[in-house]
């Protein structure tokens, strides 16, 4: 998720766990807490981009991290704190839960986390956008509520705990979504007499009323939209996978990496005689277009040191034109 989002939970954890004995301190660090799993990103800036990609959400987000970090951060802030309540056993488990509640939160979405590292095994429930302001604003409203009152304020636990409350109930409810997107796209499949081999579905940006899938048919992969308020039937875009673009580059670690990274969801396009591989678990920017956008595509250049890769840019003029797009489709076809 967003740091804010991140920072808002962890904050919140924080004042669950502590905030009887610290007050806002717990806030504080239970916020600080919140943003460490995402250092990941500083680190990926010292090293190539396809390696930078791989370790993200990788350590820093795994239970182990969270289980070395605790008490290690635990200490320091006792000591920098002595005069408080709270002991170091006491910090060493809010920074537990602040810490571990990151990956846990970020599993839901598309990326998903390797909560289990150095096992290799990522989760992704791909049940709510990397931001959402549905989950985001009212926690952070109740955190506020809570946090304007004296730490031993029975309303000041109760607001945070609403907080919680509401936010978790958001994410159960998104998975029913989820799970009814899910058999909307089956039904259509269906009435269309399509077979496929597999169907993987996630949210569209910000919102979970509309819903985006990928279907894999073999050769090729039918792209669907379906929102909540639509009153046509769901039609399907066919995008060949066209990995025979690739030739003898199949073969190189770069290609195998990246394929690994996408989960076995890409295709590959060719402009200009540069090739590009297109993550779809991100999906497009606009399935109207009459050219598609992937939303994470990457230049396929070869080099002295073998293969590297370029991820495409973003036009941002392009960008407002896509909101604008998103935001009409969101309320049905």
């Amino acid at each position: 998720m967003d740091s804010l989002t991140q920072i808002v939970l962890g904050a919140a954890v924080g004042e669950a766990v502590l905030g009887k004995k610290a007050g806002n301190k717990a806030m504080i660090y239970g916020a600080i807490a919140g943003t460490i799993p995402d250092l990941d990103t500083l680190v990926g800036k010292f090293l190539d981009p396809l390696t930078a990609i791989e370790i993200h959400r990788g350590v820093s987000h795994s239970i182990l991290f969270s289980i070395i970090m605790a008490p290690a951060l635990g200490w320091l802030v006792s000591k920098i704190h002595k005069k408080t309540a709270a002991t170091w056993q006491n910090w060493s488990w809010l920074f537990f839960w602040s810490l571990i509640t990151h990956p846990l939160l970020d599993a839901h979405t598309t990326w998903g986390t390797q909560l289990f590292w150095p096992f290799d095994l990522r989760l992704a429930y791909q049940n709510i956008f990397v931001i959402d302001p549905l989950y985001t604003v009212p926690f952070l409203i109740f955190l506020i509520l809570a946090m304007r009152l004296p730490k031993i304020s029975l309303k000041r636990r109760k607001w945070n705990r609403i907080g919680l409350l509401v936010s978790s109930s958001y994410m159960v409810l998104s998975l029913v979504l989820k799970g009814i997107a899910f058999h909307k796209f089956e039904e259509a499949l269906d009435t269309q007499a399509i077979d496929y081999l597999e169907m993987d579905t996630r949210p569209a940006p910000f919102n979970t009323i509309l819903w985006a899938a990928n279907i894999d048919v073999g050769d090729a992969y039918l792209l669907a939209d379906y929102s909540f308020f639509d009153s046509k039937p769901i039609s399907f875009r066919r995008v060949p996978k066209q990995h025979q673009l690739l030739g003898d580059l199949a073969n190189t670690n770069t290609v195998s990496r990246l394929a690994k990274i996408s989960e076995g969801w890409y295709a590959m396009t060719k402009k200009d005689r540069v090739l590009y591989f297109n993550d779809l678990r991100f999906g497009v920017y606009d399935l109207t277009a009459e050219q598609l956008d992937f939303a994470f595509s990457y230049r396929l250049l070869p080099d002295k040191n073998g293969l590297k890769i370029e991820e495409k840019e973003r036009d941002p003029e392009a960008m407002k034109t896509v909101m604008f797009s998103l935001w009409e489709r969101i309320w049905g076809n």
